[in-house]
């Protein structure tokens, strides 16, 4: 396990991050993540995400992101959205779990998803759903208590092959 610090950014702290932000959702969608792009997928559109689509949904309180670093360089991140209708206040969405290339392994992620996790809670959120594409996520959600409600086939386009995946959904009640 690498040493790392976790914080939450709000949105005046998350544009003194920005190419930060920007340069792992690149490398991460020009790796093969299923996060909701396809290639090409230039630095300006990574930008864009940040501060078009979250950004303003962490100004209005209704998205947390999480930021893991060390020695100062971005190391990962994940967000949770917890914009739901009233029916399912109780409720959050996992969203963007990255982490950087030259610092996979070494417990990133997981220490994302379990500070996550305390977000949830701190916000009155005890049931959290999120969906992969990735066996080897499955792999990390399950160890965290995470289960398997079912796989959505032809469910979004693979980043680079531009062949419809399958999506596996997942969920945790955090009681």
């Amino acid at each position: 396990m690498t040493n790392h610090t976790i914080q939450s950014l709000n949105s005046q702290t998350l544009e003194t991050h920005l190419a930060s932000l920007a340069g792992l959702l690149k490398i991460n969608v020009e790796d093969g993540a299923s996060v909701s792009f396809i290639l090409p997928f230039g630095y300006d559109a990574a930008l864009a995400f940040w501060l078009d689509k979250v950004k303003p949904s962490i100004a209005a309180k209704k998205r947390i992101l999480l930021v893991a670093m060390i020695d100062n360089e971005l190391a990962g991140c994940v967000m949770l959205d917890c914009d739901m209708p009233d029916n399912q206040l109780h409720r959050a969405d996992i969203a963007k779990l990255l982490v950087h290339p030259k610092f996979r392994r070494r417990g990133i992620a997981r220490a994302l998803m379990v500070e996550i996790e305390h977000q949830a809670i701190a916000h009155n959120r005890s049931t959290l759903v999120l969906d992969t594409a990735s066996e080897g996520a499955k792999i990390l959600y399950e160890s965290l208590g995470y289960k398997v409600v079912g796989s959505i086939p032809d469910f979004a386009l693979n980043a680079q092959k531009l062949q419809l995946e399958p999506t596996i959904i997942m969920y945790k009640l955090l009681k």
